[in-house]
């Protein structure tokens, strides 16, 4: 068993950056893939990134691909995304995923998620 808790989300202009936080609960956090994932007002869930639970291999989407980077820290159970040079449409409630399929894209791969962490990219 694994708990999420997002933090790290807020309001940015255009360009800037923000850095999100995953913090996880449960004793077997470090076998775990994560991912993030985001939606956007009336969108459905899509991928954003994934890490390995070694942290060794990673895998972004082509639209955050350059500007987003994911990590973790197996020590401290957390996971965290670097967003630079962010975009309006980047606009999205943030959630962080953890599942023991490796490297997984879909949000049915993910047994368990965070309740999401908005963030907001003004113009």
């Amino acid at each position: 068993q694994v708990q999420l808790v997002e933090s790290g989300g807020g309001v940015v202009q255009a360009g800037g950056s923000l850095r999100l936080s995953c913090a996880a609960s449960g004793r077997t956090f470090s076998i775990y893939t994560l991912a993030w994932f985001r939606q956007p007002p009336g969108k459905e869930r899509e991928f954003v990134a994934t890490i390995s639970w070694t942290g060794d291999s990673t895998y972004n989407s082509n639209s955050v691909k350059g500007r987003f980077t994911v990590s973790r820290d197996n020590a401290k159970k957390t996971a965290y995304l670097q967003m630079n040079s962010l975009l309006p449409e980047d606009t999205a409630v943030y959630y962080c995923a953890a599942a023991r399929a490796s490297l997984a894209v879909t949000p049915a791969d993910y047994s368990y998620w965070g309740q999401g962490t908005q963030v907001t990219v003004s113009s």
